[in-house]
């Protein structure tokens, strides 16, 4: 709780006004009582009626200077609590934007959505709820003893006998609240998950039938959360009929012995009727401890999840004084790397060397590490042991800003925004028209994105949704060649193209990108034929490596493949 902390506390000084607002609202609030008793005692009872105009005349005054301090105070803490919540949810949503790629793949999105969402509205609601109910507790509970002391020791101390042991039992159950809320949060992030999953999935829902198969593992999760609910409310009801026995005990109390001391002429009439409500002051107190006791357990768990996030370090970053060249060739060279995944090896001792400008195609069965190659290159993973250098320089003392600026990635499995065309495209890059266009050119999209309804500015549903699996991968070549970078990566970019279109989008590249070193991986042999240098993997290891007509001549792995995909050898030459 300690980061939750420093939150308030660099804000303390808009607190200032507030709580000096919620000061005199709540002097003002405890002297109406005592404005009862004047009432009472020298108006009503005593012989002094002159006093009545002036009492009419404070009683309003008071009233609308408590109306105006009141608005000030609740507008002012929910104008606090909002930007105390707004920062956590933006310092949240960049330190999971710093994280590596290993920390997305051992974390789902729904636990993510439920910390950005959820877990940060709870801490608003606690601060501007809460943190008010604490303050104003405190301040009304002093206020109020402090003249109920004045008028009666011994009525108070009564009073307080009765009404304190409440907060002994508000700890006690605190803990159980915790335990509680944790699981809670726990689950409430596994029905964003699961929600979230079968609306994105949805038509893969329907063509299988699997509805009901679906609405019973979301019942499930369901049930769960409900049943953790009303273990909660089960120990709230055990904890509230206490707090209502001691509320309820304490005016009786007051009753009987204040009756005793009227009587016996030591306090008056008017001193009984202001104790009444000097105890409904110190009931409230009292009563929502249990509200606040419930608030601050939630608070904490769902506080103890964000900062768990906000407090981890991201295993990749810059180091000081990092390499920033101005001019990126793209040399990429493997020093004995290897490179191991939840402890499994998935590359061994990789030696390359990439001139600049090469076209490098990878091809292999699938869990060979063709894809680990180029996420070291991103340094999206670290090496366990070698080194990967761009233009003679460890990955490792490069900015990290500045090196994956300098490449362009179309990962195998296309991402599209829900966003225009020309937005998905561009990526914020402020590209110009032009460029854009003649992006989607080579990447073989403009022909299909013209004939869109809005052509550059048709909307692309979530996830490219409305799009065939092609022009998803011809979009998002399109994003990666308008950035024009001296690094292009395409992870398996190409699987949904037909032949022909593989064949032209890949001419395109190799005229476009002249000056870029270009890695392909690709399961045919249309699509990496033409490469300069093509790597064959097996098991995490280069075995083969050459040009298409050398690795033919081999007759090894890569022309098992060739004679397998083309019985005419007359076809792909």
């Amino acid at each position: 709780m300690g980061i939750f902390k420093d939150y308030i506390s660099k804000r303390m000084v808009f607190l200032i006004v507030p709580i000096l607002a919620m000061i005199i609202v709540l002097g003002i609030d405890s002297f109406f009582p005592y404005l009862q008793k004047i009432f009472v005692d020298d108006i009503l009872l005593g012989s002094d009626k002159s006093k009545l105009g002036l009492f009419f005349g404070v009683f309003l005054g008071l009233s609308l200077l408590r109306g105006i301090l009141g608005y000030i105070k609740e507008f002012l803490f929910d104008k606090f609590s909002l930007n105390v919540s707004k920062e956590i949810r933006m310092d949240l949503f960049k330190k999971i934007q710093s994280f590596e790629f290993s920390f997305f793949d051992s974390t789902n999105t729904g636990e993510l959505m439920s910390r950005i969402g959820e877990d940060v509205d709870i801490v608003w609601e606690t601060i501007s709820y809460g943190l008010r109910l604490l303050i104003e507790g405190i301040i009304l509970f002093i206020i109020s003893v402090t003249i109920m002391m004045s008028m009666s020791p011994s009525l108070t101390i009564i009073c307080l006998v009765i009404l304190l042991p409440v907060g002994g039992l508000a700890i006690l159950v605190n803990k159980k609240f915790h335990r509680n809320y944790s699981k809670i949060s726990d689950k409430v992030a596994d029905i964003n998950l699961m929600a979230q999953q079968d609306i994105a999935g949805i038509r893969l829902v329907k063509a299988f039938a699997r509805e009901k198969y679906e609405t019973e593992k979301f019942l499930k999760v369901n049930k769960d959360y409900y049943d953790l609910n009303i273990t909660q409310a089960r120990i709230l009801s055990n904890f509230l009929p206490v707090i209502d026995l001691l509320t309820n005990l304490t005016p009786v109390a007051m009753i009987i012995y204040g009756g005793y001391l009227v009587i016996k002429g030591n306090i008056t009439m008017g001193t009984l009727l202001a104790f009444s409500s000097y105890i409904l002051n110190l009931s409230f107190c009292v009563k929502n401890i249990g509200g606040l006791v419930n608030m601050m357990s939630q608070n904490r768990a769902s506080m103890d999840k964000i900062f768990n996030i906000l407090k981890r370090k991201p295993q990749i970053t810059s180091m000081e004084n990092s390499y920033n060249p101005d001019n990126v060739k793209g040399e990429i060279e493997f020093k004995n790397v290897s490179f191991r995944y939840n402890e499994e090896e998935v590359l061994k001792k990789i030696n390359l060397k990439i001139p600049a400008g090469s076209t490098v195609a990878i091809m292999g069965e699938t869990g060979c590490g063709k894809s680990s190659i180029l996420s070291l290159i991103g340094r999206h993973y670290d090496v366990s042991s070698g080194e990967v250098l761009i233009d003679g320089v460890n990955v490792k003392k490069w900015n990290l800003d500045s090196l994956r600026e300098n490449m362009a990635v179309v990962f195998q499995d296309t991402f599209l925004f829900s966003d225009s065309i020309k937005d998905n495209i561009d990526f914020g890059g402020n590209k110009s028209e032009d460029e854009i266009i003649e992006a989607a050119k080579d990447s073989c999209a403009y022909d299909f994105i013209k004939e869109m309804p809005e052509g550059f500015e048709t909307e692309v549903g979530e996830r490219g949704l409305g799009l065939s699996g092609g022009q998803k991968q011809r979009l998002a070549i399109a994003r990666a060649l308008v950035r024009k970078t001296p690094i292009l990566i395409l992870d398996d970019a190409t699987s949904a193209l037909d032949m022909e279109t593989e064949f032209n989008v890949l001419k395109n590249l190799s005229k476009k990108q002249d000056k870029a070193t270009t890695f392909i991986i690709a399961h045919r042999i249309s699509g990496v034929k033409d490469a300069d240098i093509i790597l064959f993997m097996k098991d995490g290891e280069i075995v083969e490596m050459g040009d298409h007509e050398s690795l033919l001549k081999k007759k090894g792995y890569y022309y098992s493949v060739y004679c397998h995909q083309f019985q005419d050898l007359e076809f792909i030459q």
